[in-house]
């Protein structure tokens, strides 16, 4: 590194983005790794988004993540999209080649490596609330580890029924939407029960609208949720004796596959686990 050398700059995108603690995560992990990069956390609107992209491009960034309510409405500003992210139908995660940006979708990736140290999703009968962009790249990447079946829980019938129209034709699994009104309650046999809404964002009193006596003991609840890590609904979970998984570990490993996909290096999870830890006060 010389003193002409230009810093290496990536970014975080959203709306609202108070509080997410991907900068402090992934600028401990260049630091760690010897890269002198910056992180920046930008509060972008939807009406700006498109200027954003473009201003991205112009000051060489070499990529950036992409959240609430970005991770749709930003694919028509790429230049491609991945596989993978193109069956999702939303992007977390770009990065620069000659001529514009790549879009990506680390978090259903991100959330499966998670889900695997606790229970393998093969054969597994899924609960999924929600069909947005999360919810969306958590349901393909189960459905591509061959988990039984998945129901898409989500008030939007537009949405909830093509999640479970793709998942049906293009991944194959068994899935079917159902409508969300009221408190749902849980099939008997749910193997795994997954918050992939915002629920529960920077409010640790918001309730997702379940009907808690419906949890059991058998069940492995999830939520996306990284801030606060312990929900409501986890801790309803966990006071119906259910395992948990916090939305820590999905943020982790997703940053790691962006953290590589950016600087061709593998980066030290452990010192990321710790950094968000720390930023949470946990």
């Amino acid at each position: 590194m010389t003193h002409e050398s230009l810093q290496e700059i990536v970014c975080c995108m959203g709306q609202p983005v108070a509080g997410n603690p991907s900068q402090f995560m992934m600028e401990r992990a260049f630091a760690a790794a010897g890269l002198d990069w910056r992180y920046l956390t930008l509060e972008v609107s939807p009406d700006d988004l498109p200027a954003a992209v473009a201003g991205m491009k112009a000051m060489g960034f070499r990529g950036g993540n992409f959240t609430i309510p970005h991770k749709v409405a930003v694919i028509p500003h790429l230049k491609r999209l991945t596989e993978a992210a193109e069956l999702m139908g939303a992007v977390n995660c770009i990065f620069a080649e000659e001529g514009g940006f790549v879009g990506e979708n680390t978090d259903g990736k991100g959330f499966v490596s998670a889900l695997k140290e606790v229970m393998q999703p093969e054969g597994k009968k899924v609960v999924l609330f929600g069909a947005g962009g999360a919810a969306r790249a958590i349901a393909v990447e189960l459905g591509l580890n061959k988990v039984a079946s998945i129901d898409i829980v989500n008030r939007d019938a537009g949405r909830g029924r093509d999640l479970a129209d793709l998942l049906s034709e293009r991944v194959g699994i068994t899935t079917k939407w159902i409508p969300w009104n009221g408190k749902h309650e849980l099939p008997e046999d749910a193997d795994l029960v997954i918050n992939g809404t915002s629920i529960g964002l920077n409010d640790g009193s918001a309730m997702v609208p379940v009907k808690v006596d419906s949890f059991r003991e058998s069940m492995l609840v999830a939520d996306v949720i990284f801030n606060p890590p312990e929900t409501a609904f986890l801790q309803a979970a966990q006071d119906a004796g259910c395992q948990t998984i916090d939305g820590l570990g999905m943020l982790v490993n997703q940053g790691a596959i962006g953290f590589k996909i950016w600087t061709g290096i593998e980066p030290d999870q452990g010192v990321m686990r710790e950094a968000l830890e720390e930023y949470l006060g946990i």
